[in-house]
């Protein structure tokens, strides 16, 4: 027999495990209408990004970091989309890029294997702040929990699977320690 006590507290971690980050909608944060094709799900990899460029750290600078980054992939690079699935900013949000259903273009081969996560900013020297990295992991953990990543993910560093430094050299430190990571 379990106790009450007990009881509570396995349906609390229960519905804990599957809350999800806060995340900003393409709609919320003006993205354009993509028209890529769909993903396949739930995906085996996971891989970390950052954008490379300026750091945003509230709703109004995170949507404007996301509509410039937006315009650059299909107007200058011919994407379908904003190439990532989802960006996180330092203001604690995550932004619905491609979302969890939608091919993205941020990993060459990995695209449809892949869900890929950026950080808004260069992450060279610093890493990002604490609230960015707790929704980076919370999105991770929900993207599990509702079957869109499968519970025996991968973790990379976009550098792991191509020729570049992204995610930056104090980010990809970071994430070298989080579960599923794999050189």
């Amino acid at each position: 027999m379990i106790c009450f006590p007990v009881l509570l507290l396995v349906l609390y971690v229960a519905v804990n495990a599957q809350d999800c980050p806060t995340i900003i909608s393409r709609s919320q944060w003006g993205g354009k209408t993509p028209t890529c094709k769909k993903l396949s799900t739930p995906v085996a990899n996971v891989i970390i990004h950052h954008t490379d460029g300026a750091y945003c750290n509230s709703k109004a600078t995170c949507s404007t970091q996301c509509k410039n980054i937006q315009h650059y992939h299909m107007k200058t690079r011919d994407f379908c989309d904003i190439g990532y699935n989802f960006l996180i900013g330092e203001d604690g949000n995550v932004y619905e890029g491609s979302g969890w259903s939608t091919k993205g273009s941020h990993t060459k081969s990995y695209n449809d294997i892949a869900i890929g996560i950026s950080f808004i900013g260069k992450f060279t020297s610093r890493e990002p702040n604490t609230a960015a990295l707790n929704a980076a992991k919370k999105l991770i953990a929900c993207g599990v929990a509702r079957n869109f990543i499968r519970s025996n993910y991968v973790l990379r560093g976009h550098r792991n699977v191509g020729k570049t430094e992204c995610p930056g050299n104090s980010l990809y430190k970071v994430i070298q320690g989080w579960p599923g990571f794999k050189a």
